[in-house]
């Protein structure tokens, strides 16, 4: 691609001062908002709670006159960075970047404070717990015993011996596959990169797209929200997975068309899901959450206490330590 005037609006200026955090999960952790103002006194840090996400509008209003801002579910784009000309630095509070435009920030000399990897263990447990929950049936059953009845004789599948495919073995695809190995499980990994090392290191045999969903008893989700894996999973690839499949889903909502996975799951094409994240959220999706074979949670992957201060002492930390994004580069490598 064309490569864009690199601009820098931190060129020359003394480190940023006047902080904004919008994020509202940030000061679920009572420890980091003291850390933040100890370096950074008078931040304006979002202790209300209430919008999750917001417009482009309500997100210039609230980072209007300030240079630096940590955010979670903001979305980073031409219109808002032109309306905010003193903003200089947007640091990540977690790993997903699908709502940053990187072509934007680049042209308008925004830098980025960004680090992979910060939440891996919580996404990787919850998916490691929604895969065991619908192997054993965990969410039906419990519907089951609050109407009163006691399906006994519903057999569940134990995760020990399963077949489990990984499907993107970034940071949180590898801390997932780390957790199988007491299980003993025969791992799938499907990557467009090399991960050779790592499946070598791990017991992972290499496969491709069409094997991991011909295979895979359990199927998990690592991937990335880009313009090449929106709507991945449609519902000819849906239709591809073996009917016994468990299918879960901690990455990015819109990976996976939801419609399709509707169908799937109503006509019992696959066993069941297991999903943290939806095209839409909070979802409104009221049809495909309420089937007794899916099992959802609010995008709480990353909601540890453990998880969270890691997120946010590195969200600091990027206020001082970013870069300005490159288009085509990682971590923007599909734009």
């Amino acid at each position: 691609m064309r490569e864009l005037r690199i601009r820098d609006r931190s060129a020359g200026l003394p480190p940023v001062s006047r902080v904004v955090v919008p994020a509202v999960a940030f000061a679920q952790h009572p420890g980091l908002v003291a850390r933040l103002e100890k370096s950074y006194p008078g931040a304006k840090v979002n202790v209300e709670g209430g919008i999750y996400y917001r417009t482009e509008e309500e997100t210039i209003a609230y980072l209007r006159g300030y240079d630096a801002a940590i955010i979670s579910f903001e979305k980073i784009t031409h219109r808002v960075l032109a309306e905010l000309p003193e903003l200089r630095v947007v640091s990540k509070l977690g790993v997903g970047l699908d709502q940053i435009d990187p072509i934007a920030m680049r042209q308008h000399g925004v830098r980025l404070g960004w680090s992979p990897g910060v939440n891996k263990r919580a996404v990787a447990e919850l998916a490691l717990c929604l895969a065991i929950a619908g192997l054993r049936h965990v969410f039906e059953c419990n519907l089951s015993i609050r109407a009163g009845e006691r399906p006994l004789t519903r057999l569940g599948r134990q995760l020990s011996g399963r077949v489990v495919g990984v499907h993107g073995m970034g940071e949180i695809g590898q801390e997932f596959v780390r957790l199988l190995q007491p299980f003993g499980c025969r791992v799938l990994g499907c990557d467009i990169k090399d991960r050779s090392d790592f499946y070598v290191h791990h017991g992972v045999e290499e496969v491709d797209f069409e094997e991991l969903a011909a295979r895979s008893e359990v199927l998990s989700i690592h991937l990335s929200l880009n313009p090449t894996t929106r709507n991945l999973y449609d519902i000819d690839r849906i239709r591809s997975l073996r009917p016994d499949c468990v299918m879960i889903n901690t990455a990015r909502g819109g990976i996976v068309d939801e419609r399709a996975l509707y169908r799937a799951l109503s006509e019992r094409w696959i066993a069941a899901a297991g999903f943290d994240v939806f095209d839409e959220e909070p979802t409104r999706n009221d049809m495909l959450v309420n089937l007794p074979n899916m099992i959802s949670t609010p995008h709480i992957g990353a909601g540890s206490v453990e998880a969270r201060w890691n997120m946010g002492v590195t969200a600091i930390d990027g206020l001082t330590d970013n870069f300005i994004p490159v288009p085509g580069k990682h971590p923007f490598e599909f734009f």
